[in-house]
C-alpha cells in the first residue's frame, strides 16, 4: 500500500511539474541570452 502510495505521489508531482514547465510563454519564444551569460569557447580558440 505504502509502496504504491509513494510511487504514485511521487510520479504525480513530477508530471504536474512537467505540464506547468511546458505550458510556460517564454518556451515558444527564441531571443537573446542574458547579459550575464556567455558562450564557452573551446580550448585553443
Amino acid at each position: 500500500m505504502i509502496d504504491n502510495l509513494a510511487l504514485g505521489l511521487s510520479h504525480g508531482l513530477l508530471m504536474l511539474v512537467a505540464i506547468l514547465l511546458l505550458r510556460r510563454p517564454d518556451l515558444d519564444q527564441e531571443g537573446e541570452r542574458p547579459s550575464g551569460i556567455r558562450r564557452r569557447r573551446p580550448p585553443g580558440a
